[in-house]
């Protein structure tokens, strides 16, 4: 474990050790757990429609009638995940949260959730923690794929270090079969309260608005795993530190850009400039090109018109139909070679993370998905709704901070060993 001069939070599976602190100080580094699915391909065509009515690109699913609304926010079960653990009530209760900085809210499944949820989910129990409270409201949150339902309540959370005695959270008792993935009991959402269907504070923006961070910035490294022939259940997934940066994961200034001129902080926004493939170069109209930066999917989400473009480029690449259409598949031997700037350096993508793996033959040719998909081009036409979602085939391949005063993203070159060069 590195040695620094902060709160350093040991963490193994959540089946083998618990949190421990080894120094004190304002910031904590959160090492975070990385786990896959078998079917990372056959999932795609759920996860491409999670995202889409997360970020509200299909209709009908933002509605609030009475106590119930129905709000999209991201299905996990696609490529990977990357979680951390959240301790719940009085005495605390630990679970493993995806951390996720494309929605909000944090909510968990309960001892309630007797028919959809597994043994393989852990479950908070409400009548053990002395400080739990609920409220008479219910809240649904629609997934695209399933969705979940519970009680807004509030409790005492601690993640890390850090302590919110009364903090909102939705206490799920369903949820549609197969929706939460195996050893995880929930989300905590890492975005701003403004897209919280909960309609309240998350974690982190308790944490700043109470003084309580050093710095008022969060930032992830996320381990890769996807290039391993052999598959990796869980394993070591990264850090996430709050109140401040590693600075033993990256080399070099972190690159902030502020958020684009105009947009109320909600995602965390960026603005794509170009994207490059092959050694060729495609230029994004600024009308076009807000991005939500977002740890909680794998993909890389663009506009119609630049996803074609980018996988023209590609030497055989196909555009996939059926329930797969928006993906496209190139030769499995092809190495696709790409990068992504927002307005300042190029982020090289590793050749690894655009290939999500193998979807049959065409031809006589295996081919495999690549990382970019078509999400459409009617978004991005009311103003913070992102054209663009940038996941992890990205964020894997720099250290990411994300300020909340001034609103801004940064980007860093990883530390010697963990990635290549950028220019």
């Amino acid at each position: 474990m590195i040695s620094l001069p902060i709160v350093a939070l040991a963490f193994l599976p959540y089946a083998l050790a618990a949190p421990q602190l080894t120094s004190s100080a304002d910031s904590i580094h959160v090492p975070i757990v990385r786990r896959s699915n078998v079917d990372r391909v056959a999932k795609l065509p759920q996860a491409m429609q999670a995202l889409k009515k997360k970020y509200g690109y299909t209709q009908g699913n933002t509605k609030r009638a009475g106590n119930t609304a129905a709000i999209p926010i991201i299905d996990e079960q696609n490529d990977s995940s990357y979680s951390g653990p959240v301790s719940i009530g009085t005495p605390s209760q630990t679970f493993e949260l995806i951390l996720d900085t494309g929605s909000s809210d944090l909510w968990v499944a309960t001892t309630e959730c007797t028919l959809a949820c597994t043994s393989q989910n852990p479950l908070f129990d409400p009548t053990k923690s002395s400080t739990y409270q609920s409220s008479a409201g219910s809240l649904e949150i629609d997934y695209g794929s399933g969705s979940v339902l519970g009680v807004v309540s509030q409790d005492t959370v601690t993640f890390g270090g850090f302590t919110i005695p009364t903090q909102a959270l939705l206490g799920v008792n369903d949820t549609t079969v197969d929706l939460i993935p195996d050893g995880v009991s929930g989300i905590m959402g890492l975005g701003f309260s403004t897209i919280s269907a909960l309609q309240a504070t998350p974690f982190w923006q308790a944490l700043y608005n109470a003084n309580q961070l050093s710095q008022p910035v969060f930032g992830f490294f996320l381990e890769r795993y996807v290039d391993q022939a052999q598959l990796v259940a869980y394993a070591p997934g990264g850090t996430l530190t709050l109140g401040g940066t590693n600075t033993s994961l990256y080399t070099g200034n972190i690159e902030f850009i502020d958020m684009p001129s105009g947009s109320t902080p909600s995602y965390w926004l960026q603005q794509v400039s170009s994207i490059t493939v092959q050694g060729k170069s495609i230029s994004v109209a600024s009308s076009s090109g807000l991005a939500a930066i977002d740890t909680g999917t794998t993909l890389i989400g663009a506009p119609s018109s630049i996803a074609a473009s980018f996988w023209s480029n590609v030497p055989n690449s196909e555009a996939l139909t059926g329930q797969y259409e928006g993906l496209y598949a190139f030769p499995c031997t092809t190495t696709v070679s790409s990068s992504i700037s927002f307005g300042g350096t190029n982020w090289p993508i590793s050749t690894a993370d655009m290939n999500l793996g193998s979807i049959g033959t065409s031809a006589g040719t295996e081919m495999c998905v690549g990382g970019v998909f078509d999400i459409g081009s009617t978004v991005g036409s009311s103003q913070n709704v992102p054209s663009w979602i940038v996941g992890d085939t990205f964020l894997k391949n720099v250290y990411s901070v994300f300020q909340a005063n001034p609103p801004a993203v940064g980007f860093a070159q990883l530390a010697s060993g963990l990635s290549s060069s950028c220019s």
